[in-house]
């Protein structure tokens, strides 16, 4: 599998990298069988295994860590903090006291001495973002992680970011984790740009669009479909522009050779911004049905094709980026005086 090298941190990373969100209790529970689907794909020349500490609670890290025993050292090993783990409103967020918990937290179950690439899991509206640079250069200095990166920064916050890691002479931001398929394509018109005039490294997750370019002939039965049946509902006004859209898609991948699978992970890695594209297989069937994807170079006639379908920075439902939506919208007291 070919090579990238992930912005200024110097790894060189896989262009597919392992999402491990679909193990432990949110998706495959047998840990001996994702270890197999781990291992699979490390044998394929996957490099990147990314999780999170709220993946299953803690439950995931620790699967990762029976995988990746005697093998550590060839890999690059990403997860994430930020997300809640608990109802304490401090056990949560980017604050130095959270930080330097959730660190030791993940490094006990991943059972590893370092963490390649530490991730901010989503923004933190509460919290100085200096204050989170600070706690994350001194773990950095430590010797605890390799480096930082965010996770469904928008652009403004990006930029934000760098700038108070200048002014405040800690360590930055060097990679950003965005949502991003063909039917999710808002980063391209602001986050993809940002992160390619400050040398970001870009991991992108989710290509399949939750289930809805897997292939399925029918979505509302899929594993995910079961927590969000209205997501994947055809008959909304979103589900009727995904439905119309990917008998297009289906149609053209069926032209050009290919799955669908394969062309929605093919199109997420022709992005020049993109360092490596995150599969989240729950089965080694859905794992051998995705690697082909790394293989796949698109035509610009084929790129230009689905621009048509779906058009640039385009989400066909807004609600699928869920961390888009600042809290000045939300809450309409931050609007009023």
């Amino acid at each position: 599998m070919k090579r990238r090298t992930l912005g200024a941190t110097g790894m060189s990373v896989s262009e597919l990298s392992l999402g491990a969100m679909m193990f432990g209790a949110m998706g495959n529970r047998d840990h001996d069988d994702a270890v197999r689907v781990i291992h699979r794909a490390l044998d394929a020349g996957v490099n990147v295994i990314d999780t999170a500490d709220v993946y299953s609670q803690g439950e995931c890290e620790e699967i990762v860590a029976k995988a990746i025993k005697g093998r550590r050292d060839d890999l690059v090993i990403a997860t994430k903090f930020g997300l809640p783990m608990g109802e304490d409103p401090n056990r949560r967020g980017g604050s130095r006291r959270w930080i330097f918990r959730a660190v030791e937290d993940s490094l006990r179950r991943l059972d590893v001495d370092h963490i390649d690439l530490y991730q901010m899991h989503r923004p933190d509206h509460e919290t100085d973002v200096a204050e989170t640079l600070s706690a994350l250069t001194d773990l950095v200095r430590a010797g605890k992680i390799r480096a930082f990166g965010s996770s469904m920064f928008p652009a403004e916050l990006v930029v934000e970011a760098q700038w108070a890691a200048q002014r405040t002479g800690s360590h930055r931001f060097l990679t950003e984790q965005s949502m991003y398929s063909v039917f999710t394509r808002r980063p391209e018109g602001a986050v993809f740009p940002t992160a390619q005039r400050h040398g970001l490294g870009v991991l992108t997750f989710s290509p399949l669009n939750g289930g809805w370019l897997s292939g399925r002939a029918d979505l509302t039965t899929g594993h995910r479909a079961s927590s969000r049946p209205s997501h994947y509902d055809p008959t909304t006004p979103t589900g009727k522009l995904k439905t119309a859209a990917l008998a297009e898609l289906a149609a053209l991948a069926d032209e050009a050779g290919l799955t669908l699978p394969q062309l929605a992970i093919a199109f997420a890695r022709s992005h020049p911004a993109v360092t490596s594209v995150l599969i989240g297989p729950r089965t080694a069937d859905q794992l051998d049905g995705l690697l082909p994807g790394a293989d796949v170079d698109l035509t610009d006639d084929i790129l230009d094709r689905i621009d048509a379908i779906v058009p640039p920075g385009v989400d066909l439902n807004p609600e699928d980026n869920y961390a888009a939506t600042p809290p000045a919208l939300q809450d309409a007291r931050l609007r009023r005086r």
